[in-house]
């Protein structure tokens, strides 16, 4: 394919380097304008009418700098950021004209996948090369989870179980398995919403988490009643209770969480009786034994799996926070007992999430691909606290990665599926010190006194996903105003004329925009205060 990609001075550096060895053939015309974002399809008509058009090629137009002729070209890719729609490029020059990427970093990317795309004059390719390799990733993991035969092969192989209908172990992608904290305490709504939500957030099982100490065998059942009638999920329970796993295993549930020195003796034969898989624990919790070292882990987990031959385990080398006892011997742990073992692995996230004040998504995403480096199966995490609400997706689009860097033998970038959400991938380019703009520069000041606007004022506030602003009027409520978008509720209040000052309308720009990204990130939002803390 012959390519003509129009772009500015500042990137065009990049564009020539992106472009250099793209099996296209191509050529780069540089506008004299600083940035691509100052340039309008008019502008890039009377570009090319100056310095390409059709011709023949001996009309003596090779002698003219920068000249091209147009009869070269089958496509003609413009920055992404040009705001209008470049289909007046097209229709001027007749030759099909599309938006490129916003970031010229990009392009070789566009160029390499470039006959697949679908492009737009209206829209950056960045969307469709996201798309187009999200699409990609997403149909690796599909196909391999829906091929039977394969399944079934990979099942005969002792590192791989079945939980339920859930196939398990290190061939298979990592699965998420999602604690319903202190279950027995929650109406049967409560408990099945947080099921659903879990299912939704892309949980492979959903565990029932009993409370320590306490015994509530009469509401085990229904639990698991009203999590398998509703939801295609493996459900588990988690409990060291010989009682809570009798009523559990009767109740046909998938998994049980935990077995260990203490218990194992007395809950074997019902595991055994129904074929149910179990958690294994290295500890002997009857008399508050726990091991310290890597060794007596490996060395106990291994002695318990020996009185477990007759089911299939999972083996919980346990998972310390950092600084707890030694999240480094955790890993060790895990690592020495796959060594010499084939029984697949558990790890319990939440362990280290709930216990370290950070947002919970690039330390889901690390412990995932440390787990998977570590041959483990199961990522194990409640949800308890507002840093590590949303630990459930992110953990499932952590195994999706990882699975994909493990059979692409790549390292996890580039993959179609990232968690990058506070963040750019690509790198921050300076923009004003590069204009060089001779023009005063003022310092802001916040020092605007305020006045009521006579139109009344608004409470802005965000929830489910959704911006509301709830206008007054001498204290009184008048109107809600509701939409996905700042801008939707925005644009309503100014067809409505709800503001007159100048002052407010930008103030509500602000916090409307504020309220957006809060829901978004499912964030509490309040009207008036910073939405992040400065670090």
């Amino acid at each position: 394919m012959k390519v003509l990609i129009i772009t500015a001075n500042l990137a065009s550096p990049i564009v020539i380097k992106e472009t250099s060895k793209s099996k296209h053939k191509i050529h780069v015309h540089v506008v004299d304008t600083p940035i691509a974002a100052f340039l309008t399809p008019k502008r890039i008509v009377e570009e090319l009418e100056k310095y390409g058009r059709k011709h023949d090629l001996n009309d003596g137009m090779e002698d003219r700098i920068n000249t091209f002729d147009l009869n070269d070209f089958d496509i003609i890719l413009t920055p992404g950021l040009v705001r209008k729609d470049v289909e007046y490029v097209w229709k001027k020059t007749g030759i099909k004209t599309y938006k490129g990427p916003t970031d010229a970093a990009d392009l070789s990317t566009v160029l390499d996948i470039i006959e697949k795309l679908d492009l737009s004059t209206k829209i950056s390719a960045d969307k469709f090369i996201e798309e187009e390799q999200r699409k990609k990733a997403l149909k690796f993991i599909e196909d391999f989870e829906a091929d039977e035969t394969k399944t079934k092969k990979l099942l005969k192989k002792p590192e791989n179980i079945l939980v339920g209908n859930l196939a398990v172990g290190e061939d298979f992608p990592m699965r998420v398995l999602a604690e319903i904290a202190n279950a027995p305490l929650l109406s049967d709504f409560e408990l099945l919403k947080k099921a659903k939500y879990f299912v939704e957030s892309g949980a492979h099982m959903v565990d029932i988490g009993m409370i320590a100490g306490e015994t509530h065998i009469e509401r085990i059942p229904r639990m698991v009643e009203i999590i398998k009638d509703n939801l295609d999920v493996a459900v588990s329970i988690d409990t060291l209770n010989p009682r809570e796993i009798k009523a559990a295993v009767e109740s046909d549930v998938d998994l049980v969480l935990s077995l260990d020195h203490g218990n194992c003796e007395e809950v074997l034969p019902y595991l055994e009786a129904k074929n149910i898989p179990a958690v294994i624990l290295p500890t002997d919790y009857s008399k508050n034994w726990v091991p310290k070292t890597v060794d007596e882990r490996v060395n106990s987990i291994v002695d318990i799996r020996k009185k477990c031959t007759s089911i299939d385990v999972i083996a919980d080398l346990i998972l310390d926070p950092i600084n707890s006892h030694s999240i480094v011997d955790s890993f060790m742990a895990c690592h020495k007992f796959k060594q010499n073992n084939r029984e697949p692995v558990f790890f319990g996230v939440g362990n280290v999430t709930e216990l370290l004040d950070t947002d919970s998504v690039g330390v889901n995403s690390l412990l995932a691909g440390i787990g998977m480096e570590l041959g483990v199966s199961v990522l194990f995490t409640p949800e308890e606290s507002g840093k590590t609400f949303g630990s459930v997706k992110e953990l499932a689009i952590s195994s999706k990665m990882m699975f994909l860097a493990k059979n692409r033998k790549s390292i996890p970038k580039d993959l179609g599926i990232n968690l990058v959400q506070y963040k750019d991938k690509g790198k921050l380019d300076s923009c004003i010190e590069e204009l060089e703009l001779d023009v005063p520069v003022v310092e802001g000041s916040e020092d605007y006194t305020f006045k009521q606007d006579p139109s009344g004022s608004f409470k802005i506030i965000a929830e489910n996903g959704e911006v509301v602003a709830v206008h007054y009027i001498k204290m009184k409520p008048q109107l809600i105003i509701k939409g996905k978008t700042s801008k939707a509720v925005y644009d309503e209040i100014i067809k409505r004329k709800l503001v007159t000052r100048i002052e407010h309308a930008t103030y509500l720009g602000s916090e409307l925009e504020k309220a957006e990204i809060a829901a978004k990130l499912n964030k509490k939002y309040l009207q008036d205060f910073p939405l992040f803390k400065r670090i």
